[in-house]
C-alpha cells in the first residue's frame, strides 16, 4: 500500500461516524499484538521509544531519524496506517517542523503530530504566534499528502486554564490542522469544551481526561474522535516485567513463565513477513 493511501484510509478514520482507538506500540511484536486485536491504526509513542532505549522523552533525546525508523517498522509489520508522535517536530522553528513533516511523508508515515513544546525544561512551552506559525508552515506541508494534529501540552506542564487552550487549539484549526488534541484537561466537561470549540475538526484523547478513566462510548459521546493510548502499553508491560520480576527474586519462577509463548510470537512474525 501506498503512502498517499495509507493517508487516505487515515483519513477516513476521522471522518466516519463514531470514534476509533489508537493504540501506539513499541516494537515490531507490540505492532503485530495490536493487529491482531483489531486495530485499524496505529501510533507511535515518543516516550515508549525513548524508554526502551533507556533516554528521556521530550528533550530530543531520540533524533527524527530514529523514530521514523521506529515508525517504518511499526507500518511495514503491520501494513497498518502509522501516525507518527514526532514531539516538536524536532526543533524550534517553523522549518523543523515542516523538515519532519516531510520525512514522515517519505517514511510512509499517514499521519504526524507537532506538539507546542521546546525540549528546553526552562521554557517547555513555545509563546503562542511562535506556536501557530509552526503548525501553520506544518500544515502548509502536509495539506492533502499527510493528517497533521497540532497538539499542546500545557495541561502536562501544569498550565490549567482551559481557556488559554482552546484559544490556542482554535488558532492551530484555522492555521490548518486536521487534528486537535490537549493532553490530560482536567475533566469530561474539559474535553466536551475543547470538542466544541474546535469543531467540525476531530479531537484526539490520550486515554482520559485527569479526573480518571472512563468508556470508550462516554468519550465517544462527548464528541471525541480518535483516542490514543500514549505510553501507558508500554507502561503496562513493564509493570507486570516488573512483578513478575520480584517474584522471580523471592524464589517463585511461576509469573515469569506465563508470558505469549515463543513459538505464538515466531508465527506472528512469519505470518507478517508471508504478508509482505
Amino acid at each position: 500500500m501506498t503512502q498517499h493511501e495509507l493517508y487516505e484510509r487515515f483519513k477516513a478514520l476521522h471522518e466516519r461516524t463514531g470514534a476509533f482507538v489508537m493504540p501506539n506500540p513499541w516494537d515490531g511484536v507490540s505492532a503485530l499484538l495490536c493487529k491482531e486485536a483489531g486495530f485499524e491504526a496505529l501510533g507511535t509513542s515518543s516516550a515508549a521509544i525513548a524508554f526502551s532505549l533507556g533516554r528521556l522523552d521530550g528533550v530530543h533525546a531520540v533524533s527524527r531519524q530514529e523514530h521514523l525508523q521506529n515508525a517504518v517498522l511499526i507500518g511495514k509489520i503491520t501494513g497498518l496506517p502509522v501516525n507518527g508522535d514526532t514531539e516538536d517536530g524536532f526543533g524550534p522553528e517553523p522549518e523543523d517542523a515542516v523538515a519532519t513533516v516531510e520525512a514522515a511523508i517519505a517514511a510512509g508515515l499517514a499521519g504526524v503530530a507537532i506538539e507546542d513544546t521546546t525540549a528546553d525544561p526552562s521554557k517547555p512551552i513555545h509563546d503562542f504566534d511562535t506556536a501557530v506559525e509552526r503548525v501553520r508552515q506544518a500544515a502548509k506541508a502536509a495539506k492533502g499528502r499527510i493528517v497533521i494534529t497540532a497538539r499542546t501540552d500545557s495541561f502536562l506542564h501544569g498550565m490549567d486554564d482551559l481557556d488559554a487552550a482552546i484559544k490556542l487549539l482554535v488558532a492551530f484549526a484555522e492555521a490548518g490542522a486536521d487534528v486537535l488534541y490537549a493532553p490530560s484537561p482536567k475533566d469530561m466537561d474539559a474535553i466536551r469544551a475543547i470538542v466544541k470549540a474546535v469543531a467540525p475538526k476531530p479531537v484526539n484523547v490520550v486515554v482520559r481526561p485527569k479526573s480518571g478513566v472512563v468508556p470508550v462510548a462516554e468519550l465517544e459521546s462527548a464528541g471525541v474522535k480518535r483516542i490514543s493510548l500514549g505510553s501507558v502499553g508500554y507502561n503496562h508491560a513493564m509493570a507486570a516485567l516488573r512483578a513478575a520480576l520480584k517474584e522471580v527474586a523471592a524464589g517463585n519462577l511461576g509469573p515469569v513463565s506465563k508470558g505469549v509463548p515463543s513459538w505464538a510470537i515466531t508465527r506472528m512474525i512469519e505470518e507478517a513477513a508471508a504478508i509482505e
